[in-house]
């Protein structure tokens, strides 16, 4: 796909791996929609339009079914289609299992989870009659083999996986390509709060002994919307930690 003036919406685009995407889609000429709870920084918007893009924020709540229908249909309506969507938006509720409140346990699955259907619920409607277009979820590499103290979170970024495998044998019949990308521990906002030695600890698990960077993920993101004969696929960006043999 040439990305040049289409429509790429990013949910949870405010900082880390989302704005890290938007910024990637930019330099390829495509058209950002943005989307947090929480107002986007203007300098991200300027950013975004000195690498020639055209912008337009939706703010609100993916795990919310109807506002993940506002979101998709302003989007259309802005920009005239839907040709990327990339659902980034996520959240740690971190705790030991025996501790873990239910509600952390729901909002997890709710916004990880639920959110990443209710937008692909949306979007898939538009890209079928588009017949065309790309969806990226967000997995992690704790999804695929958890993680102590976060149940929650890999439980909903495992049903990531499984949603991911099962639009794509359902949408492929229309050119319309889904797969996630898990990633492991990538420098982020969440990763700094982290003491030395937990990064010690985490380093320790990666053959190529570092944190990954932001762009390590965006950069995939991009490749995978412009290749059109990859689908289906969980893409780990994890420095080797998890090796399925």
């Amino acid at each position: 796909m040439n990305l040049k003036d289409k429509t790429v919406i990013v949910t949870g685009s405010s900082r880390g791996i989302g704005k890290a995407v938007a910024v990637e889609f930019a330099k390829k000429g495509a058209n950002i929609v943005l989307n947090g709870r929480k107002p986007i920084a203007e300098s991200l918007m300027e950013e975004l339009e000195a690498l020639g893009a055209k912008t337009h924020t939706i703010l609100g709540d993916v795990s919310d079914f109807d506002f993940a229908q506002k979101l998709i249909e302003e989007a259309k309506e802005v920009f005239g289609s839907v040709d990327v969507l990339v659902n980034n938006a996520g959240i740690t509720k971190d705790m030991l299992l025996m501790r873990m409140a239910e509600e952390d346990f729901d909002l997890a699955v709710n916004v990880n989870l639920k959110g990443t259907f209710n937008t692909i619920r949306h979007a898939s409607k538009v890209m079928l009659k588009q017949k065309s277009g790309t969806i990226i979820n967000m997995s992690s590499v704790v999804g695929l083999v958890g993680n102590v103290g976060q149940a929650n979170y890999a439980a909903s970024k495992a049903g990531v996986v499984g949603l991911t495998k099962s639009a794509a044998r359902e949408l492929a019949a229309r050119g319309i390509t889904v797969n996630a990308i898990a990633p492991g521990f990538i420098e982020t906002e969440m990763t700094e709060v982290l003491s030395d030695k937990m990064k010690e600890q985490a380093v320790g698990q990666i053959p190529l002994k570092r944190f990954g960077n932001v762009e390590d993920v965006a950069r995939l993101a991009v490749f995978l919307s412009e290749n059109r004969y990859i689908t289906g696929q969980v893409v780990n960006v994890d420095g080797g930690m998890v090796m399925n043999g």
